[in-house]
């Protein structure tokens, strides 16, 4: 009997092991290594150099008070620099003082410049350029969207003016537009074609004077 147990206990053992290994938990696998996330590259800031002081170039514009202006001396930095025109029409540089800047126009200025700086400069490179006007203005009444002063640039003609104010209300009266002129003393009325101004005929896009009045009716 006992070696018939025996042969029994030798016969289950070698299987109730094998179970057993089969019922252990299979060992995770190794996690894959997740590849390294390289932070976002920025673009390199780059820097927006400032915008290029511009001037308003026209030799024909008469300076006024109030006008700012920039005088350049050629190799003079102390002598160079933005000036405004007081009300009295003057201006004031190193050396030279009070200097009459009315009623000039930028290159007449120059010249009156480089004339007087010679007493102190060999040759002097004077250049004049107005940089603001505050002294001319025109002037918008009636069917316009927006009425009153306007500033005058050098050159500026009717179809600008009135489109700095904004344009025409839809009642304006085109047939009847005309302008203001003050021409020795006397109000000078101008009348305006302003379809065929509009439809590109230059020569009835009239260029404004300062101090005209633009009447739409």
């Amino acid at each position: 009997m006992i070696s018939g147990r025996l042969f029994i206990l030798a016969f289950l053992v070698p299987g109730l092991i094998c179970v057993a290994q089969d019922q252990q938990p299979a060992s995770k696998p190794a996690e894959e290594a997740q590849p390294a996330v390289s932070a976002p590259v920025m673009p390199p800031v780059v820097p927006v150099p400032p915008a290029a002081a511009t001037g308003i170039a026209n030799s024909s514009y008469v300076i006024g008070e109030s006008d700012m202006i920039t005088v350049t001396v050629l190799k003079e930095p102390t002598l160079s620099g933005n000036l405004l025109v007081r009300p009295d029409g003057m201006i004031t540089m190193p050396l030279l003082g009070d200097i009459k800047a009315s009623a000039m126009t930028p290159p007449q200025l120059s010249m009156d410049i480089a004339k007087r700086l010679k007493k102190y400069i060999q040759d002097p490179n004077v250049s004049v350029i107005l940089t603001q006007i505050n002294s001319k203005k025109v002037y918008l009444l009636g069917e316009v969207a927006k009425i009153g002063p306007v500033e005058i640039t050098p050159g500026m003609t009717l179809l600008e003016a009135i489109s700095s104010a904004g344009g025409l209300t839809q009642y304006a009266n085109t047939r009847k537009i005309y302008i203001l002129r003050n021409a020795d003393g006397r109000h000078a009325k101008i009348p305006v074609e302003y379809k065929k101004a509009l439809k590109g005929n230059s020569s009835l896009n009239l260029t404004l004077e300062p101090g005209d009045t633009i009447v739409v009716p």
